[in-house]
This record gives structure tokens, sequence and C-alpha cells, in this order.
């Protein structure tokens, strides 16, 4: 087994009289492996820098893109929310096929365990990690930003039992107010979207005790009103960027407004 904080000290060089197939295989496992130290550490360093300083790419990028689509069939909840995390960063760094956005969307609003963190599996985040490649994909010249949107609101008003607790609302929130930034996007687009999520959680629609998925998409959507009013920053800007406004704002927001206004208790 490759000592990867090797790798990582020796400034990502690729580990002489090594198959580089071998290497991503092997990286490629790692970022489905149960212990968090491995899935979380140098592995996922080496991976990033290989990508990013196109060591992977070509033929080899495309297997592991293929590789992370199907593992979101996977039947461990580590290695289904862990492929969105690869496979933003294989687009990022130039890939893409049509088939990955499908698998995606396939397992996106049908995923059930949507626990932020388990103390033995770590960090899991299946909505947030989702989220993130959402946003990328939605800002994806091949991808129609519209079905990000719906996938959005298909997250929003699936059934669920958990609370979001490790702040994936807000990572869900700013993905779509990123994708709202597309200067493609028409505003009957940036808007309809929501249509569904009236749907399901408008007037007469609140129960008590106020069930999981209700409260997720409330509070997703109310900062996703800030964002709307006052931008959204680019994915890793500093604090102190300008946000970038969204395509239609006002219209966006005087959508929100409807709807939030119908999901409030009367």
């Amino acid at each position: 087994m490759t000592d990867w904080n090797s790798v990582v000290d020796a400034d990502y060089a690729v580990p002489a009289h090594r198959d580089l197939r071998g290497l991503v295989g092997e990286l490629s496992r790692a970022l489905a492996d149960r212990d968090p130290e491995v899935r979380d550490g140098a592995p996922y360093a080496v991976l990033h820098t290989w990508l990013e300083r196109g060591v992977i790419d070509g033929e080899l990028r495309q297997e592991l893109g293929d590789a992370m689509a199907a593992r979101f069939g996977d039947p461990e909840v580590q290695a289904r929310t862990f492929a969105p995390l690869v496979l933003d960063m294989v687009v990022g760094a130039g890939g893409f096929d049509p088939a990955w956005v499908d698998a995606f969307e396939r397992w996106y609003a049908a995923e059930d365990d949507l626990r932020g963190h388990d103390p033995e599996l770590g960090w899991l985040h299946a909505v947030a990690h989702g989220a993130d490649l959402l946003d990328r994909l939605g800002r994806h010249a091949d991808v129609d930003p519209v079905r990000m949107l719906e996938l959005a609101a298909a997250r929003l008003t699936a059934p669920t039992g958990h609370v979001l607790d490790q702040l994936e609302d807000d990572r869900l929130a700013r993905a779509v107010a990123r994708v709202l930034t597309r200067g493609d996007l028409g505003k009957q687009g940036s808007v309809e979207w929501l249509d569904a999520v009236e749907a399901e959680f408008g007037a007469d629609r609140l129960v008590t005790p106020v069930p999981a998925a209700f409260s997720n998409c409330l509070r997703t959507l109310r900062l996703l009103y800030v964002l709307a009013d006052r931008g959204v920053r680019a994915p890793g800007a500093p604090a102190a960027a300008d946000p970038e406004p969204l395509r239609h704002a006002g219209a966006v927001k005087a959508r929100l407004g409807e709807v939030l206004d119908r999901m409030a208790p009367r």
C-alpha cells in the first residue's frame, strides 16, 4: 500500500517506478474507505492535486469519473457521499460526461442517509457534498441550469426524518444561488423550479410537529433569499470579495418571498 503522506511530503511527486493507473485506482478506493482518517486525509489531498496539476487527465480522468458515477449506487454510505466530491474535482479539472450528470441526478434526491457526521465514519455530508457538485454542474456550459435547479427542488422536497445539522442547508442554498448567476438563464427558468416546493410545502401543508423536510427546505430558502438580495461569492473566494449578483435577482426574490410566505404558519 502506498504511503500517501510521503507523497504529500514530496510535493505530490508521482512515486518512482509505479504505474499511474494503479495509483489512481488505489486513491479511488481510499476515497471510499470506512476510516475517515484515510478518506479525508492524504489520499484526498493527493487526488485533488494530481487532478489540478493535470497528472490525472485524458483516459485516466474519464475512468475516475466513470468510477465515481458508478459509486452512487454503492451500498456503503461513505462511498456514495464522497463520490460527488471526487466528481466535482474531476469536472473542475476539465473532465465531463453526460452520463455522470445522469448518475448524480438519480442519486441526489434519492439518498436517504442525510447525516452530516457519524462518530465512526466521520463526515458523510450527502446534501452538502452533492450541493458542491450541483453547483459545479449547474455552472457548466454543457449542463442545462434549469435541470440542476429542479434537482435542488427534488432534494428539498424528498421525504426525510433527518433535520440537517451541519450547515448542509447553507451549502445547498449557496449552490443554488451560484447556478442562478448564469448569464444564459432565463427569468422563467430562474423561478419555475420553486413551483414544486410550493406544491409540497405551501398553504395548508404545514403540520406539527414540523416535518424534518419542511424545516430543511425553509432554512435553505431563507438563506437563498438573502443571497438573492446581496449576491453570492464564487467558490473559495475570500469573505472580502464582491458577491456576484443573481441573473434575475428581482424575480427570484419575489418568487421566494411568495413561497416563504405560504410556508409560514398562519
